[in-house]
C-alpha cells in the first residue's frame, strides 16, 4: 500500500473476514466512486499492525475504519478498544458493521467509542445502500482535524 499524500483522498479501511461481506461493501463503495482507496483487511491482528505501521511512518490515519465484529484472531470489539485507547489513533471514525444487533455487542462498541453501530442489512440493495450512504457520510462529507 502506498502511502497518502492527499489526505481529500478516500482512505478506507475496510475489516472484514467475510468474502461475501467485501464483495458487496467494494460493489456498494464502487457504484458511488468511493472504493478508489480502500483496504482490505480480514483480521483484527493485522488491521492493529497496519494502524501501528502508519503511525510510525507518519502516514495519515484512514478517513473510516468499517469493521467487523466477528474477526478471526482479534475480535473487532478489541480492534475498536485498541484504536480508542491509543492517543494516536482515537479520532479515526470507526463505524461497526454487524451481522446482527446483540445488544450486548451494541452497548459495549459504544462504550469503547464506535462512531455508528450499523446492522448490515440481508438484502444487497438495502446493504448497497447503506454501505453507500456511510462511505458518502464518512469519506465525503464529514471533516476531520488534520
Amino acid at each position: 500500500m502506498t502511502p497518502l499524500n492527499d489526505s481529500s483522498l478516500v482512505d478506507i479501511l475496510l475489516v472484514e473476514d467475510n468474502p461475501d461481506d467485501i464483495e458487496l461493501t467494494l460493489r456498494a463503495l464502487s457504484r458511488h466512486n468511493l472504493a478508489n482507496r480502500i483496504q482490505v483487511i480480514e483480521d483484527g491482528e493485522t488491521a492493529l499492525a497496519v494502524l501501528r505501521q502508519r503511525v510510525e511512518r507518519v502516514e495519515p490515519m484512514p478517513r473510516v475504519v468499517l469493521l467487523d465484529l466477528k474477526l478471526p484472531k482479534v475480535s473487532g470489539l478489541e480492534v475498536l478498544r485498541q484504536l480508542k485507547e491509543s492517543e494516536t489513533t482515537r479520532g479515526v471514525p470507526v463505524v461497526v458493521l454487524a451481522s446482527s444487533r446483540e445488544d450486548s455487542d451494541l452497548r459495549e462498541a459504544y462504550r469503547l467509542g464506535v462512531n455508528s453501530y450499523i446492522v448490515k442489512p440481508v438484502e444487497f440493495v438495502k446493504f448497497a445502500r447503506a454501505v453507500s450512504e456511510l462511505g458518502y457520510y464518512w469519506v465525503l462529507l464529514n471533516e476531520l482535524p488534520t
